[in-house]
């Protein structure tokens, strides 16, 4: 059965459309407005689920040598933390439209499951073949752990009070990338490196635990052989096969094989062959598609993916080369590297809760991501111009300022993206929001890398150095701290490092800034204001008040569903109907 694309005027979230692929009888509204007390136990083991999930993402940076060290296996290593780029990135759109035909809850458990179990695993891993496979498990579990969060707080808090809760999301992402290299170079250093991967299991343990058993989603209704016939089993085939054979050859590229090489040309244009024939399906052949195309029809929606796309361009380049410029240019070892970081990330967090806590009380958003990316621009222009003799101080300021940056884009455009769409294209529109993030995030990873290389490589080659202190230097530059130790000189060193390492940063970070502006003028001219209010929210608002009446009158939180109404889509549009024939 097609998918159609909704009518004109379907831009407001107001009027939902029939599309056959969304019709009522086959997806259930999940919204459960909580009371405050709910809310709170709900959101802290969500929060706990986002932390231990960032914190894995990066946990193995610092610990990649003594993994190296351990099963003597040189360049390889870099295949640990890659394939849990792939899986997580490649599974991320999957999750939005799986959780509304399985349930939130079921969603987000089989997701903390595949990731503690690919974590535990990877702790036992007698071999590096192992340890990728293990990783690359655990990441298809651990890319959907920020999305379903997301989506349930969606269900169970207001729009208008969304963005509070999605702020301090925000801080839980920027905490988790924090500690990240910090723990994982104590451990690896200290302890083993094997406790990387088993140090988030007793937390996912207590999150999850949260989730089974304060988490009271509503079930959705069918037969599990109801929901396995309307799974779009082609449009999920092609998604993961589009996108490895996309993300393969970036991470490659330049590092494994050069980039014109065959290799990495083959697959990557086969990647997006098989991405267009994903698009085809998804907009004529699937019945209740992965990634509804008329979505792209919400100038809103479309905005945000171009901004997220910059946005995780810029935070993830800036997140892996900002510690590699510590330990290069300024000699710190990994720990320092990632302790020096923190300031960046702390201004992150508190720039994405107090953003979080005026979209809620304005109700405004635009104002807000336009200058979030406006302030974030500006930074990466200033950090562009860091030396090796630059003060310490000023590199913390320019840090702060694009945390702060950074911090107001983040969850706002989640909360944007929501206000443009109706609840029931809520999900897969915040899972493909995240998506296109990562996919900018391991796009400026090889091409934040190939600059950086390339300057170093024609710096090199300018003084006459052989091949192979070229190659040396090109897969560890922090060499340069101790030139003695690969046969340099001082002054060939410091050469190097100002016209060869610092040039290519100072491209890296000019670039970060170009497409920050770039953000911000898409975020201007694209994303459009919408009133945080859904027609419905005043009635499910009603059933939260004597809940926590009925609730005060006993002395006890009750937790189960019946206080609120068991709204389907096709009852939602029935109120609406009602409320817009009152107003006439």
């Amino acid at each position: 059965m097609p998918s159609q694309p909704p009518p004109t005027g379907a831009e407001s979230p107001e009027h939902p459309t029939s599309n056959e692929h969304t019709r009522s009888d086959v997806l259930t509204d999940q919204t459960n407005l909580l009371p405050f007390k709910q809310v709170v136990a709900v959101f802290m083991g969500l929060a706990l689920c986002i932390v231990v999930s960032t914190l894995d993402s990066v946990i193995v940076a610092t610990a990649l040598p003594t993994i190296s060290a351990a099963f003597n296996a040189g360049s390889v290593v870099s295949w640990v933390p890659s394939a849990y780029l792939l899986t997580s990135t490649s599974f991320q759109p999957l999750y939005g439209r799986f959780s509304d035909i399985f349930g939130r809850k079921a969603a987000l458990c089989l997701g903390m499951t595949v990731f503690m179990v690919g974590n535990l695993a990877a702790g036992f891993s007698k071999t590096i073949v192992q340890l990728i496979v293990f990783r690359g498990f655990a990441g298809a579990g651990g890319g959907g752990i920020i999305s379903m969060s997301q989506i349930v707080i969606s269900d169970v808090v207001s729009l208008r009070e969304r963005g509070k809760y999605q702020g301090i999301i925000g801080g839980a992402v920027a905490l988790g990338y924090a500690v990240g290299p910090v723990i994982g170079g104590a451990l690896s250093e200290k302890v083993s490196w094997r406790w990387c991967f088993w140090i988030d299991i007793p937390v996912s343990f207590a999150a999850m635990g949260v989730v089974v058993f304060v988490l009271p989603l509503k079930p959705v209704h069918g037969s599990i052989r109801r929901k396995l016939l309307v799974v779009d089993y082609l449009g999920a085939g092609l998604t993961l096969l589009g996108c490895t054979l996309v993300i393969l050859p970036l991470i490659w590229g330049g590092v494994t094989f050069p980039w014109r090489s065959p290799t990495i040309l083959a697959p990557l244009f086969s990647g997006f062959l098989v991405m267009v024939l994903f698009c085809l399906w998804e907009w004529k052949g699937a019945r209740l598609p992965i990634v509804p195309m008329y979505i792209f029809k919400h100038m809103t929606v479309t905005g945000v993916y171009i901004t997220m796309f910059m946005n995780g361009f810029v935070f993830f380049s800036s997140l892996y080369y900002l510690p590699q410029f510590f330990q290069v240019v300024l000699g710190y070892t990994p720990i320092r590297a990632g302790i020096f970081l923190i300031p960046l990330l702390i201004s992150q967090m508190v720039g994405s809760w107090v953003s979080g806590v005026i979209v809620s009380r304005t109700g405004r958003y635009r104002t807000i991501i336009h200058l979030g990316f406006a302030t974030w621009a500006v930074a990466c222009g200033c950090l562009s111009t860091v030396t090796p003799k630059s003060s310490k101080a000023v590199l913390v300021v320019y840090m702060i300022l694009a945390g702060i940056g950074a911090g107001q884009t983040f969850q706002t455009t989640t909360v944007a993206a929501q206000a443009s769409v109706s609840r029931r294209d809520m999900s897969v529109v915040t899972a493909f929001r995240n998506f296109i993030r990562l996919l900018g995030g391991t796009l400026a990873l090889a091409i934040s890398s190939t600059i950086i290389n390339n300057s170093l490589s024609a710096s090199m080659k300018h003084l006459g150095l052989p091949p192979s202190v070229i190659s040396s230097l090109v897969d560890d530059p922090s060499g340069l701290t101790s030139p003695a130790e690969i046969g340099l000189s001082l002054p060939t060193a410091s050469y190097i490092l100002d016209h060869g390492y610092t040039k290519g940063f100072r491209s890296v970070f000019i670039l970060n800034a170009s497409l920050a502006a770039v953000a911000t003028l898409a975020s201007i001219t694209m994303i459009k204001h919408k009133e945080l209010t859904r027609g419905d929210e005043d009635d499910l608002r009603k059933h939260v008040v004597s809940t926590e009446a009925k609730d005060s009158e006993h002395g006890a939180c009750d937790a189960t569903l019946t206080e609120v109404p068991d709204l389907e889509m096709g009852e939602i549009r029935k109120v609406q109907r009602s409320e817009d024939s009152a107003s006439k």
